[in-house]
């Protein structure tokens, strides 16, 4: 089957989800009905039921909540760190390598839902991995909110290093969909403030919220994918710009230089509308001299990293994202 013309079909574990849900009506929802279905879709992502979807965290691991206390307001995070005992990882005089990980979902989501991935690399890596319970865009909370808590979250650990254990020159950051834009964004903002950056990671990104956001030929051809469909990007890109708000400052594809940045690593899976976000992204990053590397992931849809019990590509794109952290985070 040839991936580029939507021929493939998803996973079956994913196309029997789809089949057993009923899609919202997105775009006529009101507020309240937004704000009961996304605190019913979270609880169930983080439930333990979830996890024959979402994947069962890493035994190596240990899983907390913990409150990020910021000048103006307070972030929860999700951490990850190895499992103590006989046999396990030693951090150093200098600490462990920190990944600053941002979920996806946009209008909806958990750090809960990418227990999986966080755990295997906090296990496998070492590293500790911060994942971030960013502001969910909702009228009155634009993309600027959940970016700026991604941005301040990376500087008040990076500035509290050692209470973190983590070691300050040895920093990447991961995102999925919008949370891989916010990933991004601070990959600009980390270059702009001097704050060395080692690797970015972004899975199946969302970069273009700008008018041009549609335009691209994987948007038509999977618009109404399992996983995710244009009406939805409809609801995402009203909540995440509103009217009189310039879109390009949430958009890294039509950032004014991305070069300098720290190496990349784009993922991108297939079947997925956004799939020409992440190759026109990983193409402008090469333009500026930033080092990228491209993957594809034939037959997988949007946010499979998130999905491994029902979308196999999953086991692969952890194994490559392990591997490049692995390499840029060496000592």
């Amino acid at each position: 089957m040839n991936d580029k013309t939507g021929r493939r079909q998803p996973p079956l574990g994913i196309r029997v989800l789809h089949a057993l849900r009923k899609e919202p009506d997105w775009l006529t929802m009101p507020t309240e009905a937004l704000d009961a279905f996304r605190e019913a879709e979270n609880r169930r992502r983080a439930s333990p039921l979830a996890r024959v979807i979402t994947g069962f965290p890493d035994r190596r691991a240990t899983i907390g909540w913990q409150q990020l206390a910021l000048p103006d307001r307070v972030v929860r995070v999700r951490v990850y760190r190895s499992s103590p005992g006989p046999g396990g990882p030693d951090a150093g005089p200098v600490g462990l390598p920190l990944v600053l990980h941002v979920h996806g979902g946009g209008f909806v989501g958990t750090a809960a839902q990418s227990d999986w991935v966080n755990s295997h690399l906090a296990g496998r890596l070492p590293a500790v991995v911060v994942s971030v319970e960013h502001r969910l865009l909702a009228p009155g909370t634009p993309l600027s909110a959940a970016v700026d808590d991604g941005w301040d979250v990376l500087r008040h650990v990076v500035e509290h290093a050692k209470q973190w254990g983590i070691d300050p020159a040895r920093i990447a950051v991961l995102g999925e969909s919008t949370g891989a834009m916010v990933a991004a964004l601070a990959a600009v903002r980390a270059r702009d403030s001097d704050l060395v950056l080692r690797a970015q990671v972004l899975v199946n990104p969302c970069v273009d919220l700008t008018s041009t956001a549609f335009d691209h030929t994987s948007v038509s051809e999977h618009a109404n994918s399992p996983t995710l469909t244009v009406t939805q990007l409809e609801l995402l890109r009203r909540l995440a710009v509103p009217e009189g708000t310039d879109p390009r400052a949430v958009s890294p594809l039509y950032a004014d230089n991305l070069s300098g940045l720290a190496p990349a690593l784009v993922v991108v899976p297939t079947l997925d509308p956004l799939a020409d976000h992440g190759r026109t992204y990983a193409e402008r990053l090469r333009e500026a001299g930033t080092p990228t590397r491209l993957t594809e992931h034939p037959g997988a849809t949007h946010a499979f990293l998130s999905m491994p019990g029902v979308v196999p590509q999953a086991k692969v794109a952890r194994a490559q994202i392990a591997e490049f952290l692995r390499d840029h985070l060496a000592e």
